[in-house]
């Protein structure tokens, strides 16, 4: 078990923890979520000892091993595969031993030690773990030094991963990972065999990897039971009670207030007044929670054009004489979403940058609209801003004749506030380096905004603002994204980039979501759909009672939700003195709520699998 016990710690006179404490028992997989700033990272390196508590104390078992991604990425001649198998310490310095080992008992411990640890599997478990990360078979024999940092940084993940500590520390371990790569980590994870402590803004890795929320706010520490959705609305829930709580308590601090100003000179009110005003001295302020920072994203509109803006008629694109796509014809309006799907290497970046116009075709028609303009963002252009230039510097290059007024005006509208505005970017966080490129991308109002990993960098709130702004976007956009939810909630259609082709992809994300998580890495989506099948009557039967039963199930739970609510709602209970019986009834209320999270998604699979079975029966 982790324990942190009244953990104080400031950094640069900033206090980022008073009092906080935890506790995390052993084998339990947490996601860490709070401000920006809160001091996360922070509190993994107090954690690994990096940094000693100011007061309190953190604790672990004593032979516990903590494990997370070192900043010094590998980028020496080993392979890939030998580098993760020397990430596992003891086996590597077993292995050493045993080459020259001579006495017959300690040759008898090593092996003996090497098969407990399963030393024998450690290279098919080092490639199922790169695998997984998007390299392939001939990636694995090659040198850490032929990659660019990105991948090296998988190389770092799939390390420890395969090192496997007892304590499992990520930061933000999907930033460098495609959709692949952050599907597949999400579902390895979920079943890692020790604890994981992880660092995230992927709203999928916290609802499905892990099973309970530690929230670091105000320099303190609070575990919520399940993913990131029931945390959110217990919060929201929460936060509303404090709020009206506070608003009755200001309005019975004015009343009392009133009462002393106006009789505290008269003589037969003086004692009432006196009174009154010891009630006030007395009476703890409640403080309503603070209201989050506005993210905001504001895209400017551009003119509409005829459709279509872009088209494609056979047209083959690739790097010198090697084609990547072919024959490909496609039709891009000024309304459509467009999310791009595919495994890594198959062409997603090149077909973005096609549509760019930052590669030109090798073959076919290309039309495009006459006054079309494109925006196109790519993760690497967050690191080609100029560092010892401000934002504000950076624009007024673009736009040399605006008014500085104006100027601002757009840097606030993509969340870059006055004090951001004049500092230079290299003393800006991630997140604002990727505001400002985004700013840059949509400076012109293009009509089609090409998005490569937009969201890396960006926290919970700003994603959900970039969600925001995509929706109200008047014209196209183009994904890539590890983030299915902003895919979810932006895209309308989805192309599928596969074998050197772009095809439509007729399912839904989940669809293919669970394609990626079940089909061999050989297996090409196109191959994925199962051959419909006679289905009896006993078996619809069966299924319309599963649907049913989740149903009532469903709706008991949401019964039990509205009476918790109810009861979260009693100002009373927020007293001090009943502070134990508020715990406990704020986890039966998270309880509930993921237990409402299940039943919600059994349900949806019992009318998913009834569906498709009626289908196939009406088929035959």
């Amino acid at each position: 078990m982790l324990v942190i016990d009244d953990l104080g710690f400031a950094m640069e006179g900033r206090a980022l923890f008073a009092g906080a404490s935890a506790r995390i028992p052993a084998g339990h997989k947490v996601g860490l979520v709070g401000p920006n700033g809160a001091g996360k990272t922070t509190l993994f390196r107090l954690i690994r000892g990096e940094m000693v508590p100011e007061a309190g104390r953190i604790s672990l078992p004593s032979r516990a091993r903590i494990g997370g991604v070192a900043q010094e990425v590998p980028a020496g001649p080993e392979s890939l595969m030998d580098t993760v198998l020397a990430a596992d310490t003891e086996r590597a310095a077993l292995m050493r031993e045993a080459e020259g080992a001579t006495d017959p008992a300690r040759v008898a411990d090593i092996q003996n030690r090497l098969a407990d640890i399963d030393a024998w599997s450690a290279e098919g478990r080092a490639a199922t773990i790169l695998r997984g990360l998007g390299f392939t078979t001939d990636e694995m024999a090659r040198p850490c030094a032929d990659f660019s940092g990105g991948w090296r940084m998988r190389v770092a993940l799939a390390g420890v991963l395969f090192a496997q500590p007892d304590l499992l520390l990520l930061d933000e371990p999907t930033n460098y990972l495609d959709l692949e790569g952050a599907l597949w980590l999400e579902a390895y994870l979920a079943r890692y065999p020790h604890t994981v402590i992880v660092i995230s803004h992927d709203r999928g890795l916290l609802n499905r990897a892990v099973g309970a929320i530690l929230h670091l706010s105000e320099r303190k520490l609070t575990l919520y039971q399940g993913g990131y959705d029931t945390f959110a609305r217990t919060r929201a829930e929460q936060q509303a009670v404090a709020a009206a709580e506070a608003r009755k308590q200001e309005t019975r601090r004015a009343h009392l207030q009133g009462f002393v100003d106006r009789f505290r000179a008269k003589a037969s009110k003086a004692r009432q007044a006196q009174s009154r005003l010891k009630m006030l001295e007395k009476m703890t302020p409640i403080t309503p929670p603070a209201e989050a920072a506005r993210h905001v994203f504001t895209f400017p509109a551009p003119e509409e054009l005829s459709p279509p803006i872009l088209a494609l008629e056979g047209v083959s694109v690739g790097y010198d004489t090697r084609a990547v796509l072919k024959r490909l014809t496609l039709r891009i309006d000024q309304d459509d979403r467009i999310a791009l799907l595919g495994r890594n290497g198959e062409g997603k970046s090149t077909l973005s940058k096609l549509l760019a116009d930052k590669l030109a075709p090798m073959g076919g028609k290309l039309t495009r609209a006459a006054k079309l303009r494109v925006g196109y963002f790519a993760q690497h252009q967050v690191d080609e801003l100029h560092l010892d230039e401000t934002p504000l510097q950076h624009i007024q290059r673009l736009r040399p004749n605006e008014a500085q007024p104006k100027l601002r005006a757009r840097l606030a509208g993509f969340g870059l506030m006055a004090d951001q505005a004049e500092t230079v970017v290299g003393k800006l966080s991630g997140g604002q380096k990727a505001r400002l490129s985004l700013l840059l991308a949509t400076l012109d109002a293009p009509h089609l905004l090409i998005l490569d990993e937009p969201t890396n960098h960006l926290d919970i709130e700003s994603r959900e603002a970039l969600v925001e702004a995509l929706t109200a976007y008047t014209g196209a956009v183009v994904l890539v994204s590890h983030d299915m939810h902003l895919l979810g909630l932006v895209a309308d259609r989805l192309w599928l980039v596969s074998g050197g082709e772009v095809t439509p992809w007729d399912e839904d994300l989940d669809a293919y979501r669970r394609f990626l998580l079940a089909a061999p890495e050989t297996e090409k989506p196109a191959a994925a759909k199962t051959p419909k099948r006679a289905v009896s009557a006993d078996r619809i039967a069966t299924l319309r009672a599963t649907l049913r039963k989740a149903e009532e199930r469903v709706r008991k739970l949401e019964e039990m939700r509205e009476k918790l609510a109810a009861k979260l709602a009693d100002t009373a209970l927020y007293d001090d003195a009943r502070r134990d019986e508020l715990a406990v009834w704020n986890r039966k209320y998270a309880e509930v709520m993921n237990g409402l999270d299940r039943a919600e998604a059994l349900w949806m699979d019992a009318a998913q699998a009834l569906e498709k079975a009626e289908g196939q029966m009406s088929d035959v």
